[in-house]
């Protein structure tokens, strides 16, 4: 249901001309250009953290790439420790003794089984879902790595951000 009358053919253009009138001043242009693309950043992110389809980067867009973004999001993976146990794994080693060194060896060992192995399930679950659901091998292509690369990221890192909680429930936007 319309909510105003359309606008008269002479209106509708006069306000398009408007809405692209630049001033004459060099500056002004580059500052009003900058301000314009600013703007559509700002409304292409909102967009894009509210999970419309539209504003997504091309890697992420389509039902495919949707599905195994739910699927990675809806549990936790060991993958999202990985970064930061790195980091603590990395500054143990710097200390020099011997019991401290066997740790750090034992303790890099456990997440690199973990990850692997977490990511290993991961691909086949990936794969099972992929296949069971879409049937173009097109659509297909590079969904596992998608979803293995996804599930690699900190959480509260991931680009597009998660729209579902861990247990699959979706997340109210505010």
């Amino acid at each position: 249901m319309k909510s105003e009358p359309t606008p008269k053919r002479k209106d509708a253009e006069a306000a398009r001309k408007k809405s692209l009138k630049v001033p004459r001043d060099s500056k002004d242009a580059k500052k009003a250009v900058r301000e314009r693309t600013r703007e559509q950043r700002l409304q292409t992110r909102l967009a894009m953290n509210r999970g419309e389809e539209w504003a997504m980067p091309f890697r992420d867009k389509g039902p495919v790439r949707r599905h195994i973004r739910n699927l990675v999001d809806s549990r936790w993976h060991f993958g999202e420790l990985f970064l930061p146990l790195a980091l603590v794994v990395l500054v143990l080693s710097l200390i020099p003794n011997p019991a401290v060194a066997r740790v750090v060896y034992f303790l890099w060992l456990a997440m690199m089984l973990g990850t692997v192995i977490d990511e290993v399930l991961l691909a086949l679950k990936i794969k099972k879902e992929v296949n069971q659901n879409y049937a173009d091998p097109k659509e297909r292509k590079g969904a596992i790595f998608y979803g293995l690369m996804r599930a690699l990221q900190l959480r509260s890192l991931r680009i597009p951000p998660s729209v579902v909680k861990i247990g699959g429930a979706p997340k109210e936007f505010k």
